[in-house]
């Protein structure tokens, strides 16, 4: 309710011997006010209430009576989560798109659609907690990645410490993941992309997904394109649990703690 001068003086006309800081709480009443403290009683009520209104006038306005307007906080700047692999049915499942099922299992764990097609991706925006998040699929297929990431990096001006790559790694054990907040391409193609396009720049965290070595002299192109057998994928299953977790922990309590839990051996009696 808005404090007026008409309706202090309206208040004071009930005949109590009172304060005026029993009648009011104190937040309206500034130390430093320089409202006058006389008082209208019925005795001494003048022939017009606006004249008893102004015997409370200040030259500040009523608003002065009011709490202060809450502080307005800077606006946020999103997180960008990137997964990388091909576009189409012939790569669903295949072990280089484990970054696209990363996403998706993100999206689906935060009821995030991502549906819309922006910037040579499927996209979508919504909340990890409080937190502003973009999620991308780049459809340019791998090895073009980059046209796609840098555009989006561009257009929502995000800090590159914001954008998370998620992509898969011959060099890692199956179904491990390993955070890093910055590196190179290590050979991978579509990451080599997305530096390229960034300028160069290396500085943005990537969470890569182990998927293992070709077994015997298989070719490694050949390996990145084989699906997953039942029990690697009850394996993976659980590998994108606990990057899920390791994603809300990195945007809620910090990278440094997210990738302790990712890249320690006890992130799943942590996870438990």
């Amino acid at each position: 309710m808005k404090v007026t001068g008409a309706s202090i003086a309206s208040t004071l006309r009930f005949p109590y011997n009172n304060t005026l800081h029993q009648l009011f709480p104190s937040q309206f009443l500034p130390s430093s006010s320089p409202l006058s403290f006389s008082f209208c009683h019925k005795r001494t009520m003048p022939q017009s209430p606006a004249r008893c209104s102004a015997a409370f006038s200040s030259p500040a306005s009523d608003a002065a009576l009011l709490p202060s307007e809450p502080v307005v906080k800077p606006k946020q700047h999103p997180w960008l989560i990137v997964g990388l692999g091909n576009p189409g049915k012939k790569y669903q499942g295949t072990r280089h798109n484990v970054g696209f099922e990363m996403v998706d299992a993100i999206a689906e764990a935060e009821g995030i659609s991502v549906t819309t097609v922006s910037n040579k991706a499927l996209f979508g925006r919504g909340f990890i907690g409080n937190i502003p998040v973009m999620l991308a699929k780049p459809q340019t297929f791998m090895n073009a990645s980059g046209e796609s990431v840098a555009p989006i990096v561009s257009y929502y001006k995000v800090p590159l410490k914001q954008v998370l790559v998620i992509y898969d790694d011959l060099d890692l054990p199956f179904a491990k993941l390993r955070l890093l907040p910055k590196g190179g391409h290590g050979g991978h193609n579509g990451m080599r992309s997305v530096i390229d396009r960034l300028k160069g720049s290396r500085d943005f965290p990537r969470l890569r997904i182990g998927i293992g070595r070709p077994p015997g002299k298989m070719d490694a192109v050949n390996f990145v394109m084989r699906p997953f057998n039942r029990q690697e994928r009850e394996e993976l299953d659980m590998t994108f649990q606990q990057g899920i977790e390791a994603v809300r922990i990195m945007l809620l309590e910090g990278f440094d703690k997210s990738a302790t839990f990712v890249n320690s051996s006890k992130r799943m009696e942590q996870l438990g």
